[in-house]
């Protein structure tokens, strides 16, 4: 079984209704999942990098034999891929739901020099217009890491599309989860 160390964003916790419901879905398509919150701290990334690296090392002595990835939403997807590129983890593969590739607005200030560091298969899951990332910069930054792109359309930065867009928001998230999970239990 491949657990999924599974890290929220920075505006909402492990038990916000965004990552329950991912949990969930992705729990019902043979994941194991493992949330956990953050300490209250935006001073600087590393008290969110060792709280991450902490709870990858519980969960691996907990269960040796298990492959273990890891990603998150936003911030928590940053914040492994900070880890990932900076030491020896007992990771094989990440997933990023809505990378924060730079601050809305700014597209100057990019987060994305740690990222040729990370050796473990890497997929980033998109919303076309997040203001984090947009299509363009996302399939460009996908293309020079060989990484794996899913590019939602109309999608936000919670993969959220339009209500009366051409997609059902049910059809988008099924899909997400289906690409997220078989990506993560792929050998």
């Amino acid at each position: 079984m491949t657990i999924f160390v599974f890290a929220h964003g920075a505006g909402a916790p492990s038990t916000s209704p965004w990552m329950k419901r991912y949990a969930r879905a992705l729990e019902k398509r043979g994941l194991r999942v493992v949330t956990f919150d953050f300490p209250k701290t935006r001073s600087s990334m590393e008290p969110l990098e060792d709280a991450f690296r902490a709870v990858i090392e519980k969960t691996h002595a907990k269960f040796p034999d298990e492959r273990i990835a890891i990603g998150g939403k936003s911030m928590g997807g940053r914040v492994a891929s900070l880890i990932a590129a900076k030491y020896k983890l007992p990771v094989e593969r990440l997933v990023f739901f809505g990378y924060p590739l730079h601050p809305p607005g700014k597209p100057d200030k990019r987060r994305d020099v740690h990222l040729p560091d990370v050796k473990q298969p890497m997929l980033f899951v998109q919303g076309a217009r997040d203001p984090f990332g947009n299509e363009k910069e996302m399939r460009a930054l996908g293309k020079k890491l060989g990484a794996q792109l899913l590019v939602i359309d109309g999608g936000n930065h919670s993969l959220e599309v339009p209500k009366r867009g051409a997609e059902k928001q049910s059809d988008v998230d099924a899909r997400v989860w289906d690409a997220a999970a078989a990506f993560l239990q792929s050998k």
